[in-house]
């Protein structure tokens, strides 16, 4: 018989799984330091009125240029830092009130693997004495969680007799992220967060660490939030994709819908971008130039306008709204483009990557 953390996601009516997580109007900006010349307070607006949900059972990629808001999204979600506004539903409950208990167990079925391996684990305690510190925190005795250490180590591909009583110094990178993702299993959690969590390994590496992530997913029922910069990683783990551009959601779909016919001009330059060596790929798009907006002061209407190619006066005047793309009702992207009635001379003209 299934366990809970084995059993396949709920279907909403139609086959698509019910979302595990719901966000709403999240907001997080951060005050800059006073100059002390009495002008007004300024802020950082981090992440600004981000709006998404994530299906049990599958994995959401977020992309984005390095500032756009990825990696503070996620610790909002995660409850690690407290958001300004909006609201977060994990599993049909609202994740601000929960205190206590409650966090407590929040945060057990719902976990973080982070970039940088070596950080993220304690230089003294042994591998095994790692996975299986959260368990006896949460009320596991010490044996039984000694022995589920050994086992996860196992599954994750690292040899308990061989792996166990090794410290973190004595591990490769891609072995040391193993632990990470063994640890964070330890909990029995539903949604895993990976932080660029494959970004500082090499290719193979990165692949064997890919395929478990996916082996681990299936096996587990888990959900996933996947922050990455690597696009072609994100189109090989992702079901769903989740564009960001100066703390906003401007475009996201299923992952070959965005892939295939995207719909945001910034969305399309970031695919350009990637390097193919198949010459059936290659594209002649002009890379994007520029450096994004200061977020301090981010410009009026469409934050892309100032670096977009086809930016009209009615970018100027105001924002676009995400909205559904017209034959895609899971595709949605926020510009005017795919607007007829925004008065953008382009509107309504499709946008193909």
């Amino acid at each position: 018989m299934n366990t809970p953390s084995q059993a396949s996601p709920a279907p909403e009516r139609g086959g698509r799984p019910q979302p595990l997580l719901v966000v709403r109007d999240l907001k997080k900006h951060f005050p800059v330091r006073d100059s002390g010349f009495g002008g007004p307070r300024k802020f950082v607006h981090a992440v600004d009125g981000v709006n998404f949900s994530v299906p049990k059972g599958k994995t959401l990629g977020i992309v984005g240029e390095s500032g756009c808001g990825k990696s503070t999204t996620a610790r909002l979600v995660a409850r690690l830092m407290p958001a300004d506004a909006g609201s977060l539903i994990f599993d049909g409950e609202g994740v601000a009130e929960f205190r206590g208990l409650h966090l407590k167990e929040f945060r057990r079925k719902l976990q973080m693997v982070f970039q940088d391996s070596f950080a993220s684990l304690n230089p003294r305690l042994t591998i095994a004495e790692t996975v299986a510190y959260g368990p006896r925190v949460h009320g596991t005795p010490a044996a039984k969680a000694m022995q589920q250490a050994r086992e996860l180590l196992d599954r994750v591909g690292l040899d308990a007799a061989n792996f166990a009583n090794r410290y973190p110094h004595e591990l490769s990178g891609g072995q040391r992220q193993r632990v990470n993702i063994a640890r964070a299993l330890a909990y029995d959690p539903q949604l895993v967060i990976l932080d660029e969590a494959v970004a500082a390994l090499d290719k193979s590496v990165q692949a064997q660490v890919l395929n478990l992530l996916q082996e681990l997913k299936a096996e587990r029922g888990l959900t996933y939030l996947f922050i990455s910069h690597d696009l072609h990683v994100v189109h090989y783990l992702s079901d769903y994709v989740m564009v960001m551009y100066l703390g906003q959601v401007i475009e996201t779909g299923p992952v070959e819908r965005i892939y295939g016919h995207t719909a945001h001009p910034y969305t399309r330059a970031l695919l350009s971008a990637v390097p193919s060596m198949d010459p059936a790929r290659r594209t002649e798009a002009s890379p994007l130039a520029g450096d994004p907006p200061n977020p301090i002061n981010p410009p009026s209407g469409c934050r892309f306008r100032d670096r977009c190619p086809r930016a009209h006066a009615v970018c100027a005047d105001r924002a676009p709204e995400l909205a559904a793309i017209h034959g895609a009702p899971e595709h949605f992207a926020a510009c005017h483009l795919n607007d007829t009635a925004s008065g953008h001379p382009d509107a309504g003209q499709e946008f193909s990557a």
